[in-house]
């Protein structure tokens, strides 16, 4: 791997594992020092010895929509790593199955909260903190399910088109120092996906001409990309990751 990004310094949320454990590999791996974040301290603890120890990665535990939280990550980045150069926003709930017309609503506005308001939040405290005199690189992690219907899923897609939606209005607020895209997902073998795959992968896959799931490390490559200078000219996109996916159903 180069070290592309020697010196610099990423928070990304929802880290414990998965995807976000994929792209927090992804840094460490080009040179970055990591502050990661999740629910429970202990897998947040097993993640940093895995990303090589105190040296290159921190875990903070906490809710990814409490204040308090963001505000401690961000001070805690900033004192042991000494600067933010990149956020990635990749925490992101869906606790309900089902047709909208049986939504429980209270779910609804959590999913709101979590998936779209905090990532602002945590825009906010980075932006207030270190990148308003820095400059910096923003990812937000969005899924498939924002550009295409997802049945089963569909509130939890509403909620991530409007991030994509909130992606392109900081782009456009926090240029040209700061750039902000986001990745959309398809399926990517991860715990959270599991209900979409689980007992008929083989079924599932065949309607992607990769003929294949994602895995995390598929993602996470792209999202070092974007914030890398290498995409230095891009900003304010959302860019699909899927297998081709979105391409077969288009056929249809």
């Amino acid at each position: 791997m180069s070290k592309r990004f020697d010196g610099k310094t990423a928070i990304v949320t929802g880290a414990s594992r998965g995807i976000g454990l994929a792209i927090a590999e992804r840094l460490v791996a080009d040179g970055a020092r990591v502050v990661i974040t999740a629910r429970k301290k202990e897998a947040l603890d097993e993640a940093v010895v895995g990303l090589g120890g105190p040296g290159k990665a921190l875990g903070v535990a906490g809710r990814a929509d409490d204040p308090d939280h963001q505000s401690e990550v961000v001070r805690h980045a900033i004192e042991v790593f000494g600067s933010i150069d990149f956020l990635v926003n990749n925490t992101g709930i869906n606790p309900v199955y089902g047709p909208l017309v049986d939504l429980d609503l209270g779910a609804a506005r959590k999913i709101v909260e979590v998936n779209c308001i905090a990532a602002v939040a945590w825009v906010q405290q980075v932006y207030t903190a270190w990148m308003k005199e820095h400059g910096g690189a923003i990812v937000n992690v969005s899924s498939l399910s924002s550009i295409r219907t997802a049945p089963g899923i569909g509130f939890y897609g509403a909620s991530k088109a409007m991030l994509n939606s909130l992606t392109e209005l900081m782009a456009v607020e926090l240029g040209p120092d700061i750039r902000v895209n986001g990745v959309a997902p398809g399926v990517v073998k991860t715990r959270f996906a599991t209900k979409l795959y689980e007992g008929r992968e083989d079924e599932v896959t065949e309607a992607y001409p990769l003929k294949r799931l994602g895995v995390p490390e598929d993602i996470g490559s792209i999202v070092a990309h974007l914030l890398s200078n290498d995409a230095g000219w891009i900003t304010g996109q959302t860019v699909v990751v899927d297998g081709g996916l979105s391409l077969a159903a288009a056929e249809e």
